[in-house]
């Protein structure tokens, strides 16, 4: 039987909402640190009930969009909203358990081979990768590409050709929940942290504190605003 007519789905009213905000802090030409009208004041002036406007802020700050502050209103986190579409976050959503399941498998093994295999160059690289990502979050940035060179530089010093190609097939989806997790709020200088908590390990021999350290890490990680999220929740 063709699926051409099953039932359409209706638009969230919270995303007709999210439309709004865009158009509203485009042409305000609000930037990074600008603080966005109070709930009660948007769903009176849209005209819709304040849940679904709080749904529409929680979307915002589960992209990183907008930090709200408790009892100090939502600010805006950069310049511009351009949120993705909510069905790419429902996606998201879906397969990022599985990922970070999958990461925990595979990088705390990783770290134990890497604590019992390291080289001085492979040393060398996770030195390099953690100046990196140091330098990118005292910046202003989330530490992204520094933290991709750290997880590659650990991989690289397991020497186990078999579990690196597992982690390339994956790649996609680890650089996905790499964005996820590194913009929550304070959560790239927790990570750094935590990176020189795996250097140590590693540097020093210790295998299985190498591979307590990452799954603590890995664990951090999979802490994210999205997977607490309901698309669906009544507004």
């Amino acid at each position: 039987m063709s699926d051409a007519l099953r039932p359409m789905a209706r638009p969230r009213l919270y995303e007709q909402v999210l439309d709004r905000l865009r158009s509203y802090v485009s042409e305000g030409d609000l930037g990074a640190g600008d603080r966005l009208p109070p709930e009660r004041e948007l769903a009176q002036r849209l005209g819709v009930s304040r849940a679904s406007v709080k749904q529409a802020i929680v979307v915002l700050e589960v992209q990183g969009l907008v930090e709200v502050r408790h009892g100090g209103g939502t600010y805006l986190t950069r310049a511009g909203l351009d949120p993705e579409p909510v069905e790419r976050l429902v996606e998201r959503k879906r397969r990022l358990p599985d990922v970070l399941e999958a990461r925990e498998a595979l990088e705390t093994k990783l770290a134990e081979l890497a604590a019992e295999r390291r080289t001085d160059l492979d040393l060398a690289a996770l030195h390099d990768a953690l100046h990196q990502m140091s330098d990118e979050i005292e910046a202003g940035g989330y530490g992204v590409e520094g933290d991709r060179l750290f997880h590659t530089a650990v991989t690289a010093a397991a020497h186990s050709g078999l579990l690196a190609e597992f982690m390339r097939s994956i790649t996609e989806q680890i650089a996905e929940s790499r964005n996820e997790s590194l913009r929550q709020p304070g959560r790239p200088k927790r990570s750094l942290a935590q990176h020189r908590a795996i250097l140590e390990a590693i540097e020093t021999g210790r295998g299985k504190a190498a591979a307590a350290v990452m799954r603590r890490h890995v664990r951090t990680v999979a802490k994210v605003r999205l997977l607490e999220w309901n698309p669906d929740e009544s507004a």
